[in-house]
């Protein structure tokens, strides 16, 4: 079994970064769902050191080549992937995972909305990148999409959302992963395997003290079937397929033009409970995924605009 980097010529899924982007998006709303089902069953930041040492374990013998031939460049940009782990891995989702043992997924699902701005703030105050008035207008039309499918098309229902203390982690959480995000146009020329491995593995060494102090407190990690269940998805779905296809959409289309595509995570999030919960599908579920899907459009088809030469 092989699993070394897709290339162009031999896998084109790898270069099909809207696909890429809409996986992404399916397997990071799951993991949201499943934060907050099991909230204060797992220790959030021993979940997320779990989640990323085992991650790291798994891709590693796939990874192992990938690492060798990259080692020196490694070493050269060693702070720069440290600064990547803290800020992708090791805050966002020890942040998330906290944040989720106080509010609800559906909250959650809420303060995802904001990526797409926060990923334009900090494109635009590191590399002064603007945002066309097309990419504008499809972040805030699939926002307005998220908050009618959360609402429930009332005004009403959305203005008695109360934020709470999760939901200003998960918010917190959001503007270092928007930083991630921005500042990814920056990693070095490594492998696509051995950047992952090599971000996830200083990732857990980041989370390994603070994991250690949450087990002195009394919270352990109990091995029971839900457990086991969780850490199994949370390694291998939204860690090393979701990262390895979210930094390959924003290697090939930016981060301002991937960062819409994380609105699709609300939509999936209702699609979810709908299938598995046994909600029903109404108005304000068509009404929102049509805003969404619209916006998605004209964000990308305004960055592609962008990145077209003139003629």
């Amino acid at each position: 079994m092989s699993l070394r980097p897709p290339r162009a010529s031999g896998f084109a899924l790898y270069d099909a970064p809207y696909l890429l982007l809409t996986v992404t998006a399916l397997l990071w709303a799951i993991n949201i769902v499943i934060g907050r089902v099991v909230a204060g069953h797992v220790p959030p930041v021993t979940l997320a050191f779990v989640r990323w040492t085992g991650a790291t374990l798994i891709l590693l013998p796939f990874a192992l080549g990938q690492v060798r031939r990259d080692l020196p460049l490694i070493r050269r940009h060693f702070w720069l992937l440290v600064l990547l782990a803290a800020t992708g891995i090791a805050c966002y989702n020890a942040m998330s995972y906290y944040g989720l043992q106080y509010t609800q997924a559906l909250n959650g699902l809420l303060v995802q909305s904001t990526a797409p701005l926060l990923v334009a703030l900090w494109t635009f105050f590191i590399f002064r990148e603007r945002l066309s008035l097309g990419q504008m207008a499809g972040i805030v039309t699939s926002l307005v999409g998220v908050l009618v499918i959360i609402s429930h098309g009332s005004l009403d229902t959305f203005l008695h959302l109360k934020p709470n203390i999760g939901d200003v982690w998960i918010i917190c959480a959001l503007v270092i992963y928007a930083f991630y995000a921005a500042i990814l146009r920056k990693r070095p020329g490594l492998g696509p395997l051995s950047f992952l491995v090599s971000i996830m593995a200083l990732g857990s060494v980041l989370l390994a003290p603070f994991a250690l102090w949450e087990a002195a407190q009394g919270r352990i990690l109990h091995f029971d079937h839900m457990t086991l269940g969780v850490l199994a998805y949370v390694m291998i779905g939204p860690s090393i397929v979701a990262y390895l296809f979210f930094n390959r959409g924003v290697e090939l289309v930016g981060a301002n033009a991937a960062a819409p595509f994380l609105h699709l995570m609300p939509v999936f999030g209702t699609a979810l409970a709908i299938i598995f919960l046994g909600e029903t599908i109404a108005w304000y579920h068509i009404a929102g995924y049509a805003l969404v899907i619209t916006g998605i459009a004209l964000a990308t088809l305004a960055a592609r605009a962008k990145r077209r030469p003139p003629a």
